[in-house]
Order: C-alpha cells, then structure tokens, then sequence
C-alpha cells in the first residue's frame, strides 16, 4: 500500500473515474458495491471532500441512509466486466462480490471496505447529504431521468487516500 496525497491524485482519479470506480458502502451486516462514473473532489468547510451520487433507487442509497462513511476504488487494471455488471445488477438481487470474483480489504480508517484491487482507493467519512431538487435541474438533463429517481449527492471527508 502506497499513501497518496488525494489532491496530488485528483486529475488522474477524476480522468480514471469516467471508466468506472466501486463505491462501497457497509452498514452493520449489509454491504454492496456499484459502478459510479460522476464524482467531484474538492473542498468544502475547509475538508477535503470526495462527493457521490447515488440514485434513491440503488441498493446503496438505503445502506448510504445508515452507513457513517463510504469507500471509492478506482481500478487500474482492466475490471470494465464487472464495472459493467455492478453498474447494472442490484445488490438487492444478487452477491455482487461473488459473481464478479471481487474481493474487499479492511479499510484503514473506515468501516466500509474497498475493493481489492490495484487502483487509487479513497476512504470517505460522510460529512453532509442532500437530495437533488429538480426544480434546480437544468431542463437539459431530464433525459438522465426519465423515471424521476434523482440522485443523493453524499459529501465524504476524505480520511485516507492510497494506492494499491
């Protein structure tokens, strides 16, 4: 494991991210994963802060409503089958790790585990939430929401940052 300096990282992550990234997210004994391919590194309240969004609609939305923190990992190796599955499948349904071969590692300062795998990973306190609130929303994007289930934007303070 090699520390990374988040900021140092961010334009390579964000570029990576487009691809896809795991965000993790554990709460008691429910754990899922899913592919996120929109995310914001900056500062907020003088934090770093990695925010997500995630779809009130998604498995994670109901484990993100509990969970304390959450985990972004961003592959460096070619992972688009199960970026492509666990962007399509809920965990609701199915063993999202099981099927994808995906194994996770203890975070190191966060319940939530990351992804096992070569990639910057990104371990996030949740800090702030809020709902979308389409009225807000630029009439250019309704197309990205044609059954209305708008996204949460979660607010994580970064707490580590590394590369496996």
């Amino acid at each position: 494991m090699k520390p990374l300096e988040y900021m140092a990282v961010a334009d390579e992550a964000m570029t990576r991210i487009k691809k896809g990234a795991f965000l993790t997210a554990q709460t008691g004994e429910r754990l899922n994963t899913m592919t996120i391919g929109w995310a914001m590194i900056g500062f907020v309240w003088q934090k770093p802060m990695f925010m997500v969004a995630v779809r009130d609609s998604r498995y994670t939305y109901a484990i993100l409503e509990n969970a304390a923190d959450f985990t972004v990992s961003i592959p460096s190796g070619d992972l688009h089958d199960a970026l492509m599955y666990c962007g399509t499948k809920s965990g609701r349904d199915v063993d999202k790790f099981t099927e994808c071969g995906l194994k996770t590692a203890n975070g190191r300062s966060v319940i939530s585990p990351i992804i096992d795998t070569p990639g910057i990973h990104y371990e996030c306190k949740i800090q702030y939430k809020t709902a979308m609130d389409p009225a807000f929303l630029d009439a250019a994007y309704d197309k990205l929401y044609p059954e209305k289930d708008y996204h949460t934007l979660y607010f994580g303070e970064i707490q580590s940052c590394y590369e496996l």
